[in-house]
């Protein structure tokens, strides 16, 4: 829940199960309410760390949470302190991993931060792992989200020491540079990517305002193609119609969710142009046009650009509308930092 920050209290994650439950995001697959930081209080005598004032029972939201079919995440560090300042996991880790699962914890958020004064990016694996084995241990099963901001090559051993999730940038703020460049640098990294373990560039930032429709479009459509976690860091307890037609759109969550876990690659990029392509399941394609560029562009986009030998059935995703290949060819207008998101199904 990125939009609270350290305001965030039992009251609020209260209000956001009823709400994720009565807006339809529920229905739609979100699941997870995760606290990041600035719940922590301090360690009791046995070192037991316990919430702050602001959550009194950990237990109690976390039973609400799971009352209403859902799930809650909890953040920590594996160094002394996590970045806001709060006690970390440090010399902890079974310790802090035992509590939480007590608690009915579901997720975790390991923020490396401050671990960076004590140890080397050398140590990530090893100190990544040690968690990974805490959590195995605690008799519980909780996702492990790695959040090094892509250091160390984490999408070569993420997955080996527990991971389900690994961040592979740095954070992506509500802005189009940030969200371009963070976005569009995840190529390189889609071997890395299948079920149960995923790349991670940060949580949308849909709805938070700083950024146009089209933009948030652009980063629900990225995302989808990259099958990461769709991770909402807007308050949800109060969207737009506009926001809610993005989060909840079920065709694009849907090639987000595909049970192949393919992560999309780039097909090819010219100028502002920039072509993505993602293998369905049911063997279809999941192709997301791109514009770059701050003016409205015509794209056109090509059957033989996409390997394929028959003209594809096609639906827009955004419009829901049928779309049709003319002479192996469709053309249509991206707006300036907008996308054509399109499913193709081959029709021999």
């Amino acid at each position: 829940m990125e939009q609270f920050g350290g305001s965030i209290n039992d009251a609020v994650v209260l209000e956001i199960a009823d709400a994720i439950v009565s807006n339809g995001m529920k229905d739609a697959g979100y699941t997870f309410i995760n606290i990041d930081d600035a719940w922590e209080g301090v360690r009791d005598d046995n070192g037991v760390l316990q919430p702050n004032k602001k959550f009194p029972d950990m237990k109690a939201p976390a039973d609400y949470v799971h009352s209403k079919g859902l799930k809650l995440g909890i953040y920590s560090s594996p160094g002394l302190r996590t970045c806001g300042g709060y006690p970390g996991s440090y010399g902890h880790e079974q310790l802090d991993a035992k509590t939480w699962a007590n608690w009915g914890i579901d997720y975790l958020k390991y923020d490396w931060c401050s671990a960076a004064e004590i140890y080397k990016d050398a140590d990530l694996q090893a100190i990544y792992q040690r968690m990974g084995d805490a959590l195995l241990a605690s008799g519980r099963s909780i996702v492990y989200s790695l959040c090094e901001y892509g250091t160390g090559r984490v999408q070569l051993w993420g997955a080996d020491v527990g991971g389900n999730l690994w961040r592979t940038t740095g954070d992506t703020r509500d802005e189009w540079d940030s969200m371009e460049a963070n976005g569009f640098s995840q190529n390189d990294l889609a071997p890395a990517a299948g079920p149960g373990h995923w790349n991670d560039p940060d949580m949308l930032e849909v709805g938070n305002g700083k950024m146009t429709d089209d933009e948030y479009k652009t980063q629900m459509s990225l995302w989808s193609l990259f099958a990461s976690p769709l991770l909402a860091g807007n308050d949800v307890r109060s969207m737009l119609q506009s926001t809610k037609e993005i989060l909840l759109n079920r065709s694009v969550i849907a090639i987000d969710q595909d049970p192949l876990a393919k992560q999309g690659t780039r097909l090819y990029q010219e100028g502002d142009k920039d072509v993505w392509a993602k293998p369905l399941d049911d063997g279809g394609l999941a192709v997301g046009i791109f514009n770059r560029g701050g003016t409205a562009m015509q794209i056109a986009l090509n059957q033989r650009d996409l390997g394929l030998r028959y003209l594809p059935v096609a639906t827009d995703l955004w419009t829901h509308k049928s779309i049709k290949f003319d002479q192996g060819r469709y053309i249509a207008r991206v707006p300036p930092h907008g996308v054509l998101l399109l499913r193709l199904a081959v029709k021999k």
